[in-house]
């Protein structure tokens, strides 16, 4: 199912492809020459056209590689989400770098430009604030832009250089800029042709009060001013059916489990939530982060709609298809059924196991998924920590791996692992623990990241190192081959 063993380690390793992926070649392809056995796209993100552009660089990289790669596709299922939160208000903060003592070291560089005019790389990672171009073609070097920022404080630009392409200015002291600020140069005035929306939050901390509705949040945040009135704490659910099962007192996750609370009440079109699990100095709740409801009783199927209409998709390009959620043999039959209906290929099935339910009902999975050629089963470690709780994801993934070792089922070891390393820092210890421990597994997963190259480079250096260590649950007891000391024991003084 996972493809030939590698030369030099038995795990695979399956890394899941960034949007990037459809546009970048080289990355695809040094990805492939670092050592990645399994590509995984998410069908919860992008769409068929990016998928087939990801799966062209795959085939590609493969001929100049001179290496196979699977590839694994996982449906989205029927995954909870808040979702409803509008922008954040548009406001733009600029400030110069200061010295301890709060003294200028270097003012704000802002390039001034208009969509109307030709954008280059100059200025990349820099300010840019878009102006009508006729404003702009006024301006020389030299001149002053004054204005009044939402606090109605003055400031001004000075403006160093210029180009056909735009305006370089300074800023010497911190300023608040939202649409309606009016900027004033020498011959006439101006504003903003747009102002980019960050994405709000909610702010939740132990103790507060969150509600889960059904009822449509207002589309739009008022650009307020500072110390204004906080709305109450309100977020929707991308499903929010399921609100009709959820009960007082019983358990509810977000985030990962970043944020925890309790069911207080329920209302026809409101859940409402105590949160009793949060940093003290708050946790932020945004758009699309996932829900857990672990003592809920939800129906919820394992195949959405969406999954069906992209299934057509998968069933012609992947190796392996991701069954979410599952938590019923009749829902890996249908996915069987589903998938001899659209094709003559042999796409092994992925059972995802990320809930309670998954895990208890894994036996009877297996038994279902094994009547097929080949299956294997996934390790969610994301949801389902949140699922049973995090004090019992060791001992839980311990039971998966010793029950698919007895059924002969390969496991794929997912979810935050090297996550500090991809992300863009550097690996905790306890990370690297966790990539060794991952060695039992026949494949483990990557999420993409900024640095997942290196991510790459060092889950096949540990895995290389600890092939030797421990063969599934047994362990080699080789020797170590670390540096040793000689003792010369000298006779104790009389």
């Amino acid at each position: 199912m996972l493809g030939p063993v590698p030369a030099a380690r038995d795990v695979r390793i399956m890394v899941t492809l960034p949007t990037e992926a459809a546009t970048d070649y080289p990355l695809v392809r040094d990805l492939l020459r670092q050592g990645m056995d399994c590509a995984r796209i998410n069908c919860a993100h992008d769409n068929r056209a990016a998928w087939q552009q990801m799966i062209d660089h795959l085939r590609q990289a493969e001929q100049e590689v001179g290496r196979t790669c699977k590839i694994s596709m996982d449906l989205g299922g029927a995954k909870l989400r808040t979702t409803g939160l509008p922008p954040a208000p548009a406001v733009l903060r600029v400030s110069p770098m200061r010295d301890d003592f709060g003294r200028v070291l270097t003012p704000v560089r802002l390039w001034l430009t208009s969509r109307d005019l030709p954008q280059t790389a100059q200025a990349t990672g820099t300010v840019r604030l878009f102006f009508p171009s006729k404003w702009l073609q006024q301006l020389s070097p030299g001149d002053v832009i004054r204005f009044r920022d939402s606090r109605g404080t003055k400031r001004k630009l000075r403006v160093r250089s210029r180009s056909a392409e735009g305006c370089w200015a300074e800023l010497r002291k911190t300023a608040y800029l939202v649409p309606s600020t009016r900027f004033r140069g020498p011959k006439a005035k101006a504003m903003l042709q747009e102002m980019p929306r960050s994405e709000s939050f909610l702010l939740l901390r132990p103790g507060d009060q969150l509600q889960l509705t059904r009822r449509p949040l207002p589309t739009a945040v008022a650009d307020g001013m500072p110390g204004a009135d906080l709305p109450p704490a309100v977020i929707g659910c991308a499903l929010p059916e399921v609100l009709d099962y959820v009960n007082p007192g019983e358990r509810i996750w977000f985030d990962d489990g970043k944020i925890g609370g309790v069911v207080d009440r329920v209302e026809p079109d409101t859940v409402h939530v105590r949160i009793t699990q949060a940093r003290a100095k708050g946790e932020k709740l945004r758009n699309d982060k996932g829900i857990n409801l672990p003592d809920s009783n939800l129906p919820l199927p394992s195949l959405t709609a969406k999954d069906l209409e992209d299934l057509a998709f998968v069933a012609q390009h992947a190796d392996m298809v991701g069954l979410s959620f599952v938590s019923k043999a009749a829902e890996v039959e249908q996915l069987q059924q589903h998938l001899a209906r659209l094709s003559e290929r042999a796409v092994a099935i992925i059972l995802k196991i990320e809930t309670q339910r998954g895990f208890e009902q894994l036996p009877a999975l297996l038994l279902s998924a094994m009547q097929a050629g080949s299956c294997g089963v996934m390790i969610a470690r994301g949801d389902l920590a949140v699922e049973c709780g995090f004090e019992r994801l060791a001992e839980v993934q311990e039971e998966i791996l010793w029950l698919c070792e007895a059924a002969h089922v390969p496991v794929i070891w997912a979810t935050q692992v090297l996550e500090s390393l991809a992300s863009g820092g550097l690996p905790s210890r306890a990370e690297v623990t966790d990539a060794a421990m991952s060695d039992r597994a026949e494949c483990v997963m990557l999420n993409k990241g900024p640095r997942v190259m290196q991510a790459v480079q060092t889950l096949d250096s540990i895995l290389r190192r600890m092939q030797a260590h421990q063969r599934k649950k047994s362990s080699m007891l080789r020797s170590l081959h670390v540096a040793h000391t000689t003792w010369h024991l000298e006779p104790a003084s009389p």
